[in-house]
């Protein structure tokens, strides 16, 4: 039988990036480092190599999600090399990043091995349901979510402001504040971000907006279009990284709004050293997102000390404190649009609140990775299981 300390389960993974596959590869590289014998468990993506790893990653066959190109899910207990692999693992604890099929995996594994599962929380599922459900099936999808939470030992959600989210699913149960690290933790001169800009062929003295994930509506990216559109007499240049189900439709959008030489579409950016480069020339992280619970591309934005607008009703955007460490807004592009205006006319003002976000918004993947070994250590204590020691080198 093969000895896992921790088995850490989602439906994302590199080089599928979203914010939970950020956090995955995260946390499995700092455990891996403190405590060895981590696994990640995920759907195969075609074409990627997972070989180069410190640790293992073990797949299970899958297929594209309809509608969420290029994201895959599979289904675990239909492949027999999956099947054999869990019955010869044994886990110390496995964490669920997923409440879907990995997710639903990990708390098999768990029930039968007689281990804690770890659920974390990460995504609002019912913005995910409802463009594609009738009303009855999106009540039923939340039902089974809710379901999976209420089966693991101990839920994680990213920040305090997610509770409400559970809570309104339906879920009652307790749970742990656990925030997100940050993988772009480290003192960078002032040249660094020169450099960048000329890596980008940005001039000095053009102001930069910037947009880093998915390309998808319920991220309120026609919010951000139509911020632009009316600030358009401005001189600025606005970048979209990531890609989605939406990419082709925003950018007929900016080319009927006239916005072609302001915006450009990078497609996705898996190198990490690259799209370090267009945090570090940016001036501001627009993210007005409704969607997301704790948005870690803010944090790394900030960690570049570039800080974010943010809508004002979002959850994700509880962790600012507007004109101190980022901006918000309402939710309409005439407020979005007056913020910007003002803030394209004070740069240095920009720079003063990105250096604060810098300083209050970001804490490394280690630190993260620290205080879960402990947490996860106390459950297994509880339970009178053996402890995941600390590695001696």
């Amino acid at each position: 039988m093969r000895q896992v300390n921790i088995g850490l389960f989602n439906e994302s993974f590199p080089p599928l990036m979203d914010g939970v596959a950020v956090c995955v590869q995260n946390s499995a590289y700092w455990m891996q480092k403190k405590v060895g014998k981590v696994e990640v468990v995920t759907p195969h993506v075609s074409g990627a190599d997972y070989s180069a790893y410190e640790y293992r990653v073990k797949t299970f066959p899958s297929v594209p999600v309809p509608g969420r190109k290029p994201f895959v899910t599979g289904i675990p207990e239909l492949s027999p090399s999956f099947l054999a692999h869990a019955a010869h693992t044994n886990f110390k604890i496995v964490h669920a990043h997923s409440p879907f099929l990995s997710g639903k995996a990990a708390l098999h594994i768990a029930r039968y091995q007689g281990i804690p599962c770890v659920a974390t929380f990460h995504s609002k599922f019912k913005d995910d349901f409802a463009p594609v459900m009738p009303g009855f099936a999106v009540d039923v999808a939340i039902g089974m979510v809710v379901k999976f939470f209420n089966a693991a030992d101990q839920v994680w959600i990213p920040q305090e402001s997610v509770l409400e989210t559970l809570r309104e699913y339906g879920y009652q149960g307790g749970v742990v504040v656990m925030e997100n690290g940050c993988d772009l933790v480290r003192d960078y001169p002032e040249s660094f971000f020169t450099r960048a800009r000329v890596r980008l062929d940005i001039a000095p003295e053009e102001f930069v907006m910037l947009y880093v994930g998915q390309h998808i509506w319920q991220k309120n990216t026609r919010l951000i279009i139509d911020a632009l559109e009316k600030v358009a007499d401005l001189p600025f240049r606005m970048f979209f990284v990531g890609e989605g189900y939406a990419a082709e439709e925003m950018k007929r959008l900016v080319k009927e709004k006239g916005l072609e030489d302001k915006v450009t579409f990078t497609g996705v950016i898996t190198d990490r050293e690259r799209l370090v480069d267009y945090y570090a020339a940016a001036d501001l992280f627009l993210f007005p997102s409704l969607y997301d619970t704790s948005g870690l591309v803010v944090r790394e934005a900030a960690a570049l000390g570039t800080p974010s607008v943010m809508a004002r009703i979002a959850t994700a955007a509880s962790v600012i404190r507007d004109g101190e460490n980022g901006f918000l807004t309402e939710n309409d592009p005439e407020s979005f649009a007056q913020l910007l205006r003002s803030l394209l006319s004070d740069p240095e003002r920009v720079k003063r609140v990105g250096e604060r976000a810098r300083v209050t918004l970001v804490r490394p993947w280690e630190d993260y990775a620290e205080e879960a070994l402990d947490r996860y250590n106390s459950l297994l204590r509880s339970r009178s299981l053996p402890l995941i020691e600390k590695s001696k080198d």
